[in-house]
């Protein structure tokens, strides 16, 4: 008796633990998000580093907002910064009223604001944009942004016209002694948001309505057959996606203090577009990826190069062409042949295409930033490209960059059969190629 009740309590025990362990899981992904947010800036110490880090952060936001429109909603947006701008315009009159003491407002409080100034807006605008999906809620978009970003130019007392509006946040009330003042700082603020945000965003996906949203993308009539009306399941989803827009024009504001007409004008809602094309539309962590992607293009290869928007439109191109579900759709197909044990299998053709394939990048790049360098800067002789340095008037660099753009191509085409028969064969399921 005493065996039989002690294997039961063991019974009970194991149990507890199993339910414990999946009651936290759930929390595991969120604790090393946090994690991760937390030790980078001590990693990463350098003052550009940082700058880098935080302009990531507000484009994840920005990128996850749009995310929720054309991703899970199917509404393709080119007016999607407005609501970041006007969010990120109001939260710097904010910061003036604060300056001249006509209002307390702690700066963590910020964003709240320019999420609920984006919030509104977009309750406006939706009232009349989401009646209807696709080509027509497209081009009133486009209207939108192109009305807004007239009147950045017209309405010079809030906009502030061409110069833009600034202000200073070391001059809210400090929170818990912290006036925000360096980089690092702003970059915890900015870090709990994203984090925050993020949490929002994904709890909006388990709702009714976050759910319907991907019903009402997919067959919007099976969507009313059920009970939903498509059109309000749209105008939710719009909302809630400017709300974060605006989350993310407060965290620009309180990064950057200035905001002008390139905050919400066409330009930055194509690269926001671009930012979570490239990471994967549809995807929860796909404009994550993108985001962080579009800013190092942006930053860090746009120190190296004038033609960083020329390699992002590149890519974005080889993306729609090749892999239409961005990053995390490729990462996501791997996920059928390391279920199926199978990931081996493409270890030989992948090691074999790799050397050619990069042979084949680096001779294009480094064959448009030779004309690039002939066509505008003629009078330099020499040229520094991937920290070696080049005579132009040479043919060296010439003859060598054009034949590993040649023989790269022409090996990748190759093996590229190679890849693709062994890519067959670990998908291979019950008679069907996947």
């Amino acid at each position: 008796m005493d065996y039989l009740e002690n294997e039961k309590l063991r019974g009970y025990n194991m149990n507890d633990n199993a339910m414990q362990k999946s009651a936290l899981s759930p929390a595991i992904p969120w604790i090393l998000a946090a994690t991760i947010l937390t030790v980078l800036p001590f990693i990463f110490t350098g003052g550009g580093s940082i700058t880098i880090m935080n302009q990531i952060g507000i484009t994840i936001v920005l990128a996850m907002s749009y995310n929720m429109l054309l991703g899970q909603g199917g509404m393709l947006s080119f007016g999607h910064a407005v609501y970041m701008g006007i969010g990120g315009f109001v939260a710097v009159h904010v910061m003036n009223l604060v300056e001249n003491e006509y209002m307390w407002l702690p700066l963590p409080l910020l964003p709240l604001v320019g999420g609920l100034v984006g919030l509104g807006f977009a309750t406006i605008i939706g009232s009349f944009s989401t009646r209807k999906a696709g080509t027509v809620f497209a081009m009133i978009s486009l209207g939108i942004g192109e009305l807004i970003a007239a009147c950045c130019i017209i309405i010079t007392v809030f906009f502030g016209g061409e110069e833009g509006i600034s202000g200073d946040r070391t001059m809210a009330p400090p929170t818990f002694g912290i006036e925000f003042i360096t980089q690092k700082e702003v970059y915890f603020l900015i870090a709990f948001w994203v984090l925050l945000s993020t949490f929002c965003m994904y709890l909006f996906t388990q709702t009714p309505v976050g759910k319907m949203a991907n019903a009402v993308r997919d067959n919007p009539e099976r969507a009313e057959f059920v009970g939903y009306s498509q059109r309000w399941v749209r105008y939710v989803s719009f909302c809630a996606a400017g709300f974060f827009a605006g989350v993310a024009g407060a965290l620009f504001a309180i990064n950057y203090e200035i905001l002008t007409e390139q905050n919400l004008n066409l330009n930055m809602s194509f690269q926001v577009l671009l930012a979570t094309y490239i990471g994967g539309v549809g995807f929860f962590l796909g404009p994550i990826f993108g985001a962080i992607l579009f800013t190092l293009l942006q930053t860090v290869i746009g120190l190296q190069t004038d033609l960083w928007a020329l390699y992002t439109g590149l890519v974005f191109i080889l993306m729609v062409m090749f892999l239409p579900a961005g990053l995390t759709g490729l990462f996501a197909m791997h996920m059928i042949p390391i279920q199926l044990g199978r990931v081996g299998m493409l270890i030989k053709p992948y090691s074999k295409i790799f050397l050619p394939g990069l042979a084949f990048v680096i001779g294009i790049i480094a064959l448009i930033e030779l004309i690039n360098h002939v066509r505008h800067h003629g009078e330099e002789q020499f040229m520094t490209l991937f920290w070696v340095e080049f005579d132009t008037t040479s043919f060296v660099p010439w003859v060598l960059f054009a034949l590993m753009t040649i023989v790269g191509f022409y090996i990748s085409r190759i093996f590229a059969k190679e890849v693709a028969e062994a890519w067959g064969e670990a998908t291979f399921v019950e008679g069907e190629r996947r």
